[in-house]
């Protein structure tokens, strides 16, 4: 749920920045499909199903593949090579621990999370590979605020921002006058 407000966060700062959110209306974006049905999985897997660990590992391991999709169809936007470089790196933190984004047991508890309760894409990994890539910047507090960030979900947002606010506070080109 925090990813959930900061993304709001961002998109509010553009007219606080003086961009307009009109102009994103502009922007060529393609295969939008798959990141919607990407982040309805992910949000399935992790909040509302978690009961079958397998099949919750394999859907949220296709989730990925679909971001991965877009990212490479969506290349050429400014801010879009930062938000894969997070991606791929909390891909790649998630891949070498089995699936799991390797969270440490401090940030998760600082960040009142409990991981108890079947799949989760964040836990603490006994011996996780990586470690410096996954969940371990705790946000602290009670529910929705409570989460543990990566460097990777870092970039995601600078990365965001960039698309947003250079999209946002772009002129149009002028039109030549005869």
């Amino acid at each position: 749920m925090l990813l959930v407000i900061g993304a709001i966060l961002c998109v509010l700062s553009v007219p606080l920045a003086g961009g307009r959110l009109s102009r994103l209306a502009d922007l060529d974006v393609k295969a939008t499909w798959t990141v919607l049905v990407a982040a309805a999985v992910q949000v399935a897997v992790t909040s509302v199903y978690r009961t079958g660990y397998t099949t919750d590992l394999v859907l949220h391991a296709a989730t990925y593949g679909l971001v991965i999709w877009f990212l490479v169809a969506n290349r050429r936007i400014v801010g879009v090579p930062l938000l894969s470089l997070g991606v791929a790196l909390n891909t790649i933190a998630i891949a070498a621990n089995g699936g799991v984004m390797p969270a440490t047991r401090t940030a998760l508890r600082i960040a009142g999370i409990d991981t108890s309760g079947g799949y989760s894409n964040s836990a603490a990994v006994d011996h996780a590979k990586l470690q410096a890539l996954g969940d371990v910047i705790p946000v602290p507090g009670p529910w929705p605020i409570g989460n543990v960030l990566s460097v990777g979900d870092l970039l995601i947002f600078a990365g965001a921002l960039i698309v947003l606010h250079v999209t946002c506070t772009r002129r149009r080109a002028a039109t030549a006058q005869a």
